[in-house]
């Protein structure tokens, strides 16, 4: 079983912001694959299916993104899922726009999510897809209001093709292993 926590903030008024990404790419690969609707569980949203064979449960935690751990947490104890069978996609500020990264293990780099979840799981060795947002020019704004604005339209326009990216560098990592999918999707020219 592995557990694909998609990070962002619950609530209409935070549906169309850059922090919000890593719910929009679970959304995605539930509805390609025609999984059930989210049902509410371990403080989050939670429904699972099968992918390659796979058994894949999908999560999206409902506290605010600074409280993540505590539905991964829950939910990997219930599922019985080790840390490095946890997947959590998120926003990145360290890399440009539309790129998407595999990472295994590491600290958190200012993340609040990230930071929550290793804080609750006591480990740092879960897989991350990070989807980069960029970050503001120098003084034109502080890192929380950048996370926590929409996308220009230039970057809607994109958005559904970074999110497919996304969608596909977790399909890898289901589907080849963490490392065969960080060759894959980190090599990427």
């Amino acid at each position: 079983m592995l557990l694909i926590a998609g990070l962002g903030n619950p609530g209409r008024e935070y549906e169309g912001h850059r922090h919000n990404v890593g719910f929009r790419v679970v959304d995605a690969l539930r509805e390609a694959e025609g999984w059930p609707e989210f049902r509410a569980k371990f403080s989050g949203v939670f429904t699972r299916g099968s992918l390659g064979g796979h058994p894949v449960a999908l999560l999206k935690p409902q506290g605010y993104m600074n409280l993540s751990g505590e539905s991964v947490q829950p939910a990997a104890a219930f599922l019985k899922v080790a840390p490095e069978d946890i997947v959590v996609v998120h926003d990145e500020l360290d890399l440009a726009w539309k790129d998407v990264r595999i990472k295994v293990g590491g600290g958190h780099a200012g993340h609040n999510g990230v930071r929550s979840i290793i804080e609750r799981l006591g480990s740092p060795a879960f897989v991350r897809v990070r989807v980069g947002i960029g970050s503001p020019g120098r003084g034109e704004r502080d890192a929380a209001d950048w996370v926590l604005s929409s996308f220009d339209p230039v970057e809607r326009a994109e958005l559904p093709d970074v999110v497919a990216c996304a969608v596909a560098a977790v399909r890898s990592i289901i589907e080849h292993g963490p490392a065969a999918a960080m060759n894959r999707v980190n090599t990427r020219v």
